[in-house]
């Protein structure tokens, strides 16, 4: 019964529902109904591999159809409309695909630091080039070599993570992490990591998005080094209907930002949504 209608929260790479706690309070403050998904082989949802640790998927279109399900699914339901998607990182990279293959049930769409492209790597570069040799002779189960921690219980320190300056957010992450180490992700596989830079290059192709219709509005985090802020920034002059606002000093998990952040975040997506 959401007067205001219901957004689609669609989370980033190795995220998980709980991790958007206070966003869904934030959106239901709103007057939004909130419907939020586990993408396949993260957070609650099941893995494809033996490995529960490795983030793995054989492309992109897959998370695709991971979408069209749960839209599906409000359908069912009767979701108070209209409907609109906030996604972040990956998930921003998959909404835009599928806005760009016709999906039209979302009348706008709020992409925080969105997967347009990896902070310093372009899909030319010799790191992209041997993720792709790696999966096409049949390793792309394999984690990414030298990715770092493959231990749930491994969390990485506050101090100089790339993620957010807020330390009781950060931290609030890890303790639901330490709960239930069932949630947690490790590094990504070579599969993901080539599906990843095969969405990349999509999106980087001058015809890429022209053909969407749905209003859409990028957020993107000037002290990101996660993904890369001017590559969103540059999709966005191209793409009818779609503008960029770059939040100076915020880190990559702009929703998990110190208040400073996420009130700039917030003053946007209110004044785009109504």
């Amino acid at each position: 019964s959401a007067a205001a209608g219901t957004v689609v929260v669609l989370p980033g790479r190795a995220e998980f529902i709980e991790k958007y706690v206070e966003t869904v309070q934030d959106l239901r403050q709103r007057g939004f109904a909130v419907a939020v998904l586990d993408w396949r082989g993260q957070g609650g949802s099941s893995r494809s591999l033996a490995n529960p640790l490795k983030g793995h998927v054989d492309d992109f279109s897959a998370y695709a159809g991971d979408l069209d399900c749960l839209l599906s699914h409000l359908a069912r339901i009767g979701a108070p409309t209209p409907w609109y998607g906030l996604a972040h990182s990956m998930g921003g990279a998959v909404l835009l695909a599928a806005l760009a293959a016709g999906e039209s049930r979302l009348v706008r769409a709020v992409l925080s630091a969105p997967l347009i492209g990896i902070h310093g790597i372009g899909p030319g570069h010799p790191s992209a080039r041997l993720a792709q040799l790696l999966n096409l002779i049949g390793l792309g189960g394999a984690f990414v070599p030298f990715s770092g921690k493959r231990d749930a219980s491994a969390f990485a320190p506050f101090t100089g993570n790339p993620l957010t300056s807020d330390v009781v957010r950060y931290e609030r992450q890890v303790a639901i992490l330490t709960a239930g180490e069932a949630l947690a992700l490790g590094p990504p596989t070579l599969s993901w990591v080539a599906a990843a830079f095969r969405l990349i290059r999509a999106m980087r192709d001058p015809a890429f998005g022209l053909s969407i219709r749905c209003p859409t509005l990028i957020v993107a985090a000037g002290a990101d080094t996660i993904v890369e802020t001017r590559d969103a920034e540059r999709l966005a002059d191209r793409i009818r209907g779609a503008s960029a606002v770059v939040i100076q000093g915020a880190r990559h998990e702009i929703l998990m930002e110190s208040e400073r952040y996420r009130n700039q975040f917030w003053s946007a997506f209110d004044a785009f949504i109504h």
